[in-house]
């Protein structure tokens, strides 16, 4: 079957949600293999750093409820989302939903170039109560997907935690999507890259609240999505990230 677009048949959203885990550090590539996935909507609190809880979510980012969801888009190609392969297929594919549960708006702010997803480029979204499971919704981009590296995913978790922080929630949710777009990522060493980034950038805005130099509140959570067969790996790489700051 082909997938263009919004051209989607056969099945409806609500049941390609039941399938589809977009997933913080990786997606689905091949097989499922039901003795290795975890169940959607398992979760794991991997650790506390500075009474922040570090959690892991088996869940897209359309369907996650959240004060803000952040997912992470590559620049624009025509039609890339549903281009599988490379992209996962839409029945997996949490950036395809999340496009869909917006009526479109993802695949349009990108073409239109209104959001071009150059690295670290963010915009805030409100979208209409019932769209999605976050109250807001913030774009991260990665610029080009040709010259990703892991490393680029620590200064995406700072992005993250300082527009948290600006926006004044408590708790935030975190979707890379890069599978879904089609990247073969390490899952490990990306799930602890966005920790490590996330983290550095709440401790230097701590040091500046002891200066009497910020003044955001508290943030308690970070919830990271993975998907069914990524999640288990997923915490490794975080449980290794949380370990660095709590030695």
């Amino acid at each position: 079957m082909k997938f263009n677009d919004h051209a989607i048949t056969f099945l409806s959203f609500k049941t390609l949600r039941l399938l589809s885990f977009s997933i913080l550090f990786t997606g689905f590539y091949g097989s499922i293999n039901a003795q290795q996935t975890t169940a959607v909507g398992t979760s794991k609190v991997w650790g506390t750093v500075d009474g922040i809880a570090i959690e892991g979510v088996v869940q897209g980012p359309s369907a996650q409820v959240t004060p803000l969801q952040v997912a992470c888009v590559f620049e624009y190609t025509e039609n890339d989302i549903y281009n599988s392969p490379p992209a996962l297929p839409p029945a997996l594919n949490g950036l395809v939903h999340l496009d869909h549960d917006l009526k479109g708006l993802l695949t349009e702010l990108r073409k239109s170039g209104r959001f071009s997803g150059q690295a670290f480029e963010t915009l805030l979204i409100h979208p209409p109560k019932g769209y999605i499971g976050g109250k807001s919704l913030l774009l991260i981009g990665l610029g080009d997907r040709n010259k990703f590296a892991p490393e680029l995913m620590i200064s995406i978790g700072r992005v993250a935690m300082r527009e948290a922080l600006k926006i004044g929630v408590e708790s935030f949710a975190l979707a890379s999507d890069l599978k879904d777009a089609g990247i073969d990522s390490p899952t490990a060493l990306v799930a602890g890259n966005v920790v490590r980034g996330a983290l550095t950038a709440y401790r230097t805005q701590a040091w500046l609240k002891g200066k009497q130099m910020d003044h955001s509140k508290p943030l308690k959570k970070i919830v990271l999505l993975a998907g069914p067969s990524f999640f288990n790996i997923a915490g490794e790489g975080i449980s290794e990230a949380i370990a660095g700051f709590n030695n």
